[in-house]
């Protein structure tokens, strides 16, 4: 999940490359990993790492249909958590942007199926 977060293969393939190359036979703490890995980025992955590393809590994404809009929130998070997430819809991919206040995403017509990418860790809930 953090990878599509970072959203670059090729950042991504220089964070791990970093990681190694930064802290070669080392013994390094949580907090040097996850502070090399935001500043690398360029992205606050604070809230990230307290959901999956400090919390039992799944993120759910709870959504329900409005006619063509879509509108979801995230619950069952720490504060600030704002993972994109990307969806299918009618088989095409959406990026999607929740976080604990209801969001709503008007996609000109209602598809015909939709589906949370299975590669992130959360739950979908429809309401």
């Amino acid at each position: 999940t953090l990878r599509q977060i970072i959203d670059d293969d090729e950042k991504w393939r220089n964070i791990l490359r970093g990681l190694n190359e930064t802290f070669y036979h080392q013994t390094v703490t949580t907090s040097q990993i996850e502070n090399y890995i935001s500043e690398q980025s360029g992205k606050d992955l604070q809230a990230f790492f307290d959901q999956y590393l400090r919390t039992t809590m799944i993120p759910t994404l709870e959504y329900r249909w409005e006619g063509s809009s879509l509108l979801y929130r995230y619950t069952e998070i720490v504060d600030g958590f704002d993972m994109p997430v990307r969806v299918l819809l009618n088989d095409a991919p959406h990026w999607i942007y929740p976080n604990a206040q209801w969001k709503e995403y008007d996609f000109g017509n209602r598809p015909d199926s939709f589906l949370v990418d299975p590669n992130f860790y959360i739950l979908a809930k429809p309401l």
